[in-house]
């Protein structure tokens, strides 16, 4: 009774456009309210909200976002451009391959779906569609190509996602690193397949040392951000917080000084926006928090373990129903949405089955992404719309092949556990 209170309250709320966050605390606020069964004050809402930000690992959020943001703002889209088509050269469907590569360098500044959608979309969609590329596959290429934005590190759905289970953020990146290389070498794969198919451009330059290390040097400062966070972290120098907060430094350094793309007035601006944008996700994650108390309080938590322990379910059977789950989630709800109202209810049943932590994470943040590229709710596809100029359903339906693969990869990680742990065992 006090669960269906709460998801009630929640799906109308959200259904009327009141912000995820909110409904979800209001949800449990009336469960506590008209359930009689939850004999505790409303105070407790409050009480459990605070406690669930007091969390080392969250800290890194805030850093994350504004260290992303000030690269953005920084100009620095343009030269990692050029670098990945100086590694291309002259190959059918050349700046599709750059596209994709882009989007993976851009991944490990930004951490978001959209923001690499925009970001490398404004700087290549007019100029491959001028030069023949088809507009509706290459829309639909760039919003999957954005879903690397939240799974190759520095990720901040992974950040939180380690923060609810208690996991190392170190270690999720590190699969994500993997994953997140795969998920592209899948894209390129396809790219290479459908441009010889639909007979895509040919790149006019040609494969050329002196121009690859003339771009490298100048995107050389863009590269060095992921270097300082991952190689912090992996190195055992800095905890994952303090390298954000060392990649915040060097990122407004290259923004003001190196690429001097950046005012002093346009720091103010990023601030601004990324204090709104880590309010969002503290204030959704503080909800979730109590949410998941109330969950176990009222014994839900725990009649869902013995119901699900009692259908013998193996590891990765468990896995892939979770994915599948998450997956129809995605279609309804944002991506660290879900994983902050789902962790809380699976990872207890996932860690009594002998799930690794890391592999449990990764299957959650692969498959919340998939909520970026599937409508009505999507991100990514929204950003793509607003930089394509192409409707919803057009880019939906031309993202099919590259959407197929992203799901061939998630399936890939849910039945080989081996991709998920390789470099943390």
């Amino acid at each position: 009774m006090t669960i269906a209170i709460v998801l009630i309250a929640f799906f109308v709320l959200l259904v009327i456009g009141v912000p995820i966050g909110v409904a979800l605390g209001a949800g449990v606020l009336a469960a506590i309210l008209l359930d009689p069964g939850t004999p505790v004050g409303t105070e407790v809402v409050a009480q459990r909200m605070y406690g669930g930000l007091e969390s080392t690992a969250l800290m890194a959020i805030p850093f994350f976002i504004l260290a992303g943001n000030l690269m953005t703002q920084g100009g620095i889209s343009r030269g990692l451009v050029n670098f990945t088509n100086a590694i291309v050269g002259g190959v059918r469907g050349g700046l599709a391959y750059v596209l994709v590569l882009a989007a993976a360098f851009f991944a490990m500044l930004s951490g978001s779906a959209p923001a690499t959608v925009v970001a490398i979309g404004v700087m290549l969609y007019q100029d491959m569609v001028r030069l023949g590329y088809p507009k509706k596959r290459l829309a639909g290429l760039l919003v999957v190509a954005g879903g690397l934005g939240p799974v190759i590190p520095p990720s901040i759905i992974m950040v939180v996602i380690a923060a609810l289970m208690g996991t190392s953020v170190g270690d999720m990146f590190a699969s994500g690193l993997l994953v997140g290389g795969l998920l592209a070498f899948a894209l390129l794969a396809m790219v290479g397949f459908i441009a010889h198919k639909e007979g895509w451009p040919k790149s006019a330059e040609k494969f050329s040392l002196k121009r690859l290390g003339t771009s490298f040097v100048k995107a050389l400062p863009a590269l060095a951000l992921p270097a300082i966070i991952l190689g912090g972290i992996y190195s055992g120098l800095f905890t994952p917080t303090e390298s954000a907060a060392i990649a915040v430094v060097w990122a407004m350094f290259a923004s003001l000084v190196i690429y001097r793309k950046s005012t002093l007035r346009d720091i103010v601006n990023v601030l601004i926006a990324s204090a709104k944008s880590t309010a969002m996700i503290l204030f959704i994650t503080a909800a979730s928090t109590a949410f998941s108390w109330l969950f176990a309080y009222s014994g839900t938590s725990g009649r869902l373990v013995q119901w699900i322990m009692s259908m013998d379910l193996g590891p990765v059977t468990f896995l892939a129903i979770s994915a599948l789950v998450l997956v129809i989630l995605g279609f309804f709800l944002e991506g660290t949405a879900i994983a902050i109202l789902m962790v809380p209810i699976l990872w207890p049943i996932a860690d009594l089955l002998g799930v690794h932590p890391i592999h449990f994470g990764l299957v959650v943040a692969l498959t919340a992404v998939v909520g970026t590229m599937t409508p009505p709710v999507a991100v990514g596809l929204v950003a793509a719309v607003s930089v394509t100029k192409q409707s919803l359903g057009t880019i939906s339906r031309a993202e099919i092949p590259f959407f197929l693969i992203y799901l061939a990869v998630v399936a890939a990680v849910v039945f080989i556990p081996w991709l998920s742990t390789v470099l943390i065992t």
